[in-house]
């Protein structure tokens, strides 16, 4: 049976649906390397995966100024783009969510933390953009924890937000949902624990991503 209480489903891309986190905190290490920055622990790296770009770094690094950023940026995308540490993939049983929710007609966006060089970039390559009614990224509105990304695509969608529903990994995820006024969703095997999800009230903590799907077609 179909719950027709959403209509439309935001996914959170890195850690969510996509194991990327290697790739990203390996990204990171080497610029601060590269730039001889002060380092900075696994922890603190992986606890800015899903902020923007720009948001993260002021995060890692709060007393550099915009020439600091600006040059992050850049190489950042260098060593991501080399993908010298793998490829991210998709979490099991992630695709074929994905796949049924858009058989059966939700609305599915996703709302990340990725630039839209990078979400094109990925969304190609594993031939998934066609499932997508839209997408926003982090340097084309406000960052997350900021409601503006959801606000945007549920405007451009015309879908309320009592039938809107966050799925996402990251504190930041559940806290752009809250002030959006949206149910969320969290996932316990991404980047933050589930203590600190659960402090945001989702409406379950889901272990494995196909759990969405048994949530969203219960009796």
């Amino acid at each position: 049976m179909i719950n027709r209480e959403f209509k439309l489903v935001v996914f959170d891309w890195d850690g969510t649906l996509m194991d990327s986190e290697a790739q990203i905190t390996h990204s990171l290490a080497n610029v601060i390397t590269e730039l001889a920055l002060a380092e900075r622990s696994h922890h603190e790296l992986r606890n800015v995966i899903g902020l923007g770009l720009p948001e993260a770094i002021r995060q890692l690094y709060p007393d550099e100024g915009g020439d600091l950023i600006d040059t992050f940026v850049e190489r950042y995308r260098h060593h991501f783009l080399a993908g010298k540490h793998g490829a991210s993939v998709f979490f099991k049983g992630a695709l074929a969510v994905i796949q049924r929710l858009h058989r059966d007609d939700y609305l599915l966006a996703v709302a990340t933390g990725k630039s839209r060089r990078g979400l094109n970039r990925v969304l190609q390559e594993s031939g998934t953009g066609d499932y997508f009614h839209i997408t926003r990224c982090a340097d084309e509105t406000f960052s997350k924890p900021h409601p503006q990304m959801l606000l945007e695509i549920m405007a451009v969608l015309d879908v309320a937000a009592e039938e809107t529903l966050m799925v996402g990994d990251t504190e930041y995820d559940l806290q752009m949902a809250a002030e959006a006024g949206t149910a969320s969703l969290a996932v316990t095997y991404g980047v933050h624990s589930r203590e600190r999800l659960l402090r945001h009230r989702p409406l379950a903590c889901l272990n494995d991503i196909s759990e969405v799907g048994e949530l969203l077609y219960k009796d």
